[in-house]
């Protein structure tokens, strides 16, 4: 069989020969005879989950051989069949760039655990500062500090704006006021005011105390802003240009300041009187003449946001431009900061996340849900829960009152009700829904109400004929001739199917017209429409039901 296998590899066969290898010994054994050229084709041949095996089983510059040559998906793979423990053993004997392929969180934190920090440093140096985040999140508290003080002062200041603001607050309470101090200096300011914001007042003072006087100054500034306005989310961190320079005066600028700036793309232009007159980018400085004024190149038509805009608009903006940032101006159209579009997506992330909550009822918790715990669970939900419960009593009104008299003409009514209330509920959730999400990203205002009834109750007519006549198919012949359930005479089943065909109409009505009325009292239609919208058509759709029923069949 080994005769065999040889001669199959002389041949270039990798594939029968690798069918043939039965123990991961001795694939190990095989792998660490070959040339170099055989091996990454040999290790294509063998099955993920055997390869594996085998890895584990391979000296170190075998092992990075095998791992440096797969591709990434087949390295991953492999890897997922690779223990922790394994894992942490192989990146001890690794380079960085080709431990970096295969560390993960779980083993970076065995690392940690172990305490080998001479692997660790080059391997944590040299990661993405978000792939650092999850990490730090993951660590346990007695580590944060060990963590951090690995790390590179510019790459532990990137990661710590990324990490979550329980994170954060652990890791200031063990850092000195030093540490805090170099954390401060790289700091963007408005990363900066949004840890202020999150931080208990024990913290703040620590934070403060390690800023300098103008960097103080700055975050009061901001900090004076409505929470929701395009103000409490801008930086001043961006370069400013005036008329007369040139493009070279303008790139010495650039050289000069860019290392304190969030963004260099986008540069502004400003008279004297410090207004904004114009931009230019970075594109339009490289390709315009160096002696060329940047009066001549800027763009003047610039768009802008005010400092008290909604934040939320300011976003859509960013969105609908596709805008890296967008400057933002006082009342007499000074310039005095920019929104970045990172911030913009963390505005439309917390936002969307906001408006989902409402519509189900539950009140926003800014925490991620593992680390949310259950009482802040129960204390965001209890209220719109008892609240809805509450209302849900006339709809057990409408049933009490009906009953007797719906009893005398067929007791099969009632076995209708769940279908016709859960259609209804429905229904008027797929317009409230649709309705809310196109006023959210401003496809529609409340001058567009007529527009919007008109074509929910086109839609609603011809999903009431479609809904209609398959309710009255799913009885006759399901209830009826399947199960056997002869009250469901063609008159009860037409009376059914007319009053789920009316409870649609009128679900898609009430749901359009709720958001768009709430939004006219200028409250939040997510958070005021949703969570009534079932209950108002669960009651409206009874009470049509049992007066239709009433009417036409006889006791």
């Amino acid at each position: 069989m080994e005769k065999e296998i040889r001669s199959l590899l002389l041949e270039k066969n990798y594939a029968q020969a690798a069918a043939l290898v039965k123990k991961p010994d001795e694939a190990a054994l095989l792998l660490s005879e070959m040339g170099e050229e055989d091996v990454i084709p040999f290790c294509r041949a063998l099955d993920p989950d055997f390869l594996a095996d085998v890895l584990v089983l391979l000296d170190a510059p075998l092992q990075q051989t095998v791992i440096a040559g797969l591709r990434d998906d087949e390295l991953q793979e492999v890897m997922e069949d690779v223990s922790v423990d394994d894992t942490a053993d192989i990146i001890e004997d690794m380079p960085e760039d080709v431990a970096r392929r295969i560390a993960e969180e779980d083993e970076i934190l065995k690392l940690l655990e172990e305490r080998k920090f001479s692997v660790l440093k080059p391997l944590l140096s040299s990661m993405n500062e978000i792939d650092l985040a999850e990490v730090f999140e993951s660590a346990k508290d007695e580590d944060l500090a060990v963590l951090y003080r690995i790390l590179p002062k510019d790459l532990a200041a990137q990661m710590f704006v990324e990490i979550d603001s329980d994170t954060q607050e652990k890791l200031l309470r063990k850092l000195t006021d030093r540490e805090i101090k170099d954390v401060m200096d790289e700091l963007f300011l408005d990363d900066t005011v949004d840890l202020i914001e999150e931080m208990p007042s024990s913290v703040v003072k620590r934070l403060l105390a390690q800023s300098d006087s103008e960097t103080r100054a700055y975050i009061n500034e901001i900090l004076k802003y409505p929470k929701d306005s395009a103000g409490s989310i801008m930086t001043i961190e961006f370069v400013r240009f005036v008329p007369t320079m040139s493009v070279r005066e303008a790139f010495d600028r650039i050289r000069e300041t860019a290392i304190d700036k969030e963004t260099i793309y986008t540069c502004y232009v400003t008279n004297l009187n410090n207004e904004l007159i114009g931009l230019v980018t970075a594109k339009d400085l490289m390709l315009a003449p160096a002696d060329a004024l940047i009066s001549d190149i800027m763009e003047d038509n610039v768009i802008y946001v005010n400092t008290l805009d909604d934040r939320e608009d300011v976003a859509r903006k960013i969105s609908d431009y596709g805008f890296l940032a967008i400057p933002v101006v006082d009342r007499e159209r000074r310039l005095v900061g920019i929104v970045t579009v990172d911030d913009a997506m963390t505005v439309l992330e917390e936002e969307n996340t906001e408006d989902l909550e409402h519509m189900v009822g539950i009140v926003h918790e800014n925490k991620p849900y593992l680390k949310t715990s259950v009482f802040s669970i129960w204390k965001n939900r209890a209220p719109w829960l008892l609240i809805l419960m509450v209302s849900a009593t006339f709809t057990g009104l409408i049933i009490n009152t009906f009953e007797s008299r719906l009893n005398a003409i067929s007791t099969v009514l009632f076995a209708c009700v769940p279908m016709l209330m859960d259609t209804g509920g429905n229904s008027g959730s797929q317009a409230s829904v649709t309705v809310i999400r196109a006023l959210a990203l401003g496809e529609l205002t409340t001058a567009d109400t007529w527009k919007v009834l008109w074509k929910e109750l086109r839609a609603s007519l011809l999903l009431a004929f479609t809904l209609g006549v398959a309710c009255f198919g799913k009885l006759m012949l399901i209830d009826n001739l399947l199960f056997g359930f002869h009250d469901y005479t063609p008159l009860l089943c037409a009376v059914v199917s007319l009053a789920l065909a009316c409870t649609i109409v009128l679900a898609k009505i009430v749901g359009c017209m709720l958001p768009m009325l709430v939004k006219k009292c200028r409250l939040d239609p997510a958070a005021v429409a949703s969570p009534f919208i079932t209950t108002i058509v669960d009651a409206v759709s009874l009470i049509l039901f049992c007066g239709l029923a009433i009417a036409i069949l006889p006791a």
